[in-house]
């Protein structure tokens, strides 16, 4: 076991030896003998209250058998072989809710750590809650309460401390121990097809970078007519690359308020931005220049390139009827298959459904549809109904009415 410069030996709750890494060689060492492993558990510490992108301030691994904390922080440590180990197509990466660990993995090493295995979502699958939090998924499966007093920890400050190293380790300890079991008893209820469409997603480079041109989706807009709309995308454009750039959270560079008041109210001099609210010194702002050519730029475009506005009061809403027994029906559903709802459908996804049969969502679609979208839509349709018996919902087929008419006025036209 290495030893903490200044703190001495590492002392986790497990059993499992434990370490810290700050020196390359030791790392390649590692990565030699986790080269051999069938999974690895990774998670990660970072901050990013100062910075656009995440500054990743430590890397936790565990194969199950030995747990090692990775400090990308120290002097000279080349991280090359984790990296190697995160592409390894023969070990699979265990996160728990990894968005923002991969997110990280991407910025830091070029491409995604695969293949890939979360168990936030595969908690999902298994009833165990929607968006389940990690020490509630180790107390659930394992029946361990996890140390949390190190959680809000400045992760950037050297040195750290063998508490706060003890902490991080815990985390993929535990997680090593969860994979296994959460894997099989997904397998044995024949499941674990159900989590290839979240995977695919998670496996998108796509989905952990926001393109300039569609930062504006981000803003929360209410009504806004197409010029405005198309000021809007562009400063927003403009502030997301700015940025990347300077490696800023958005807000330290515009804030989302200050960006809508500027497609609103449209500036054209420097004595306008006086009169923009928290406009970062106001018309002497460093600024007003680059905000004034990206609005110069938008005027110039012709009038084609116009969107379409957005509004929210207009838009047709389904009857409440048939949202409440949409909603209804999904908690059943999911109640019975022991799924999250959030799995199958979100609020927007039954609105949608509630005025389409073929709406596009993913309700409609593979096992989805099977377990909930068919029940769906025959329920919009008066096919079956909800019934309450024993304090239970239960599906009950209904007679068709129309076809029974239908078939008495025959008979009578035949006895004519």
């Amino acid at each position: 076991m290495k030893r903490h410069a200044d703190s001495g030996p590492l002392e986790s709750a497990n059993s499992v030896p434990t370490a810290i890494i700050t020196d390359s060689n030791t790392l390649r060492l590692t990565a030699e003998r986790l080269q051999q492993a069938a999974f690895l558990a990774v998670d990660t510490e970072f901050m990013r209250e100062r910075t656009y992108y995440p500054q990743l301030c430590l890397i936790q691994v565990s194969d199950g058998t030995e747990a090692v904390a990775i400090d990308p922080l120290a002097k000279g440590l080349d991280l090359a072989p984790l990296w190697a180990l995160m592409r390894d197509q023969t070990i699979v990466k265990v996160f728990h809710a990894g968005q923002q660990d991969m997110e990280i993995f991407l910025h830091q090493m070029g491409q995604l750590p695969s293949p890939i295995y979360d168990t936030q979502l595969a908690a999902m699958v298994c009833g165990l809650g929607d968006q389940v939090g990690y020490d509630k998924l180790v107390k659930a499966m394992l029946g361990h309460d996890i140390d949390k007093t190190s959680r809000f920890t400045d992760w950037s400050k050297r040195p750290l401390s063998n508490r706060q190293i003890t902490y991080a380790l815990d985390d993929v300890i535990y997680l090593a121990k969860l994979y296994p079991k959460i894997r099989q008893r997904i397998a044995d209820e024949g499941r674990t097809h159900w989590l290839d469409e979240e995977y695919a997603k998670s496996n998108d480079p796509a989905t952990y970078v926001t393109q300039p041109e569609e930062a504006w989706q981000r803003l929360k807009i209410r009504n806004m007519r197409p010029a405005a709309l198309l000021r809007l995308m562009h400063l927003a454009a403009w502030r997301e690359t700015e940025a990347q750039k300077r490696d800023l959270p958005r807000n330290r560079v515009l804030r989302d308020e200050t960006l809508i008041d500027l497609a609103g109210s449209n500036p054209s001099s420097i004595a306008d931005f006086g009169a923009i609210r928290n406009f970062p010194g106001g018309k002497d702002g460093k600024l007003v220049a680059p905000i004034l050519a990206v609005l110069r730029d938008v005027l110039a475009l012709p009038d084609s390139a116009l969107p379409a506005p957005v509004s929210h009061q207009h838009s047709k809403k389904p009857p409440v009827a048939v949202m409440e027994l949409l909603r209804v029906l999904l908690k059943h559903v999911t109640d019975e298959h022991n799924i999250a709802p959030r799995l199958i459908a979100s609020a927007d996804d039954l609105e949608l459904l509630a005025k389409d049969d073929d709406a596009p969502i993913r309700a409609l679609a593979g096992w989805r549809r099977d377990v909930f979208g068919d029940v769906a839509i025959k329920l919009k349709h008066g096919q079956i109904a909800l019934a309450v018996k024993k304090g239970r919902i239960q599906l009950v087929p209904q007679t068709d009415h129309n076809s029974q008419d239908h078939n008495s006025q025959d008979h009578k036209g035949q006895d004519r």
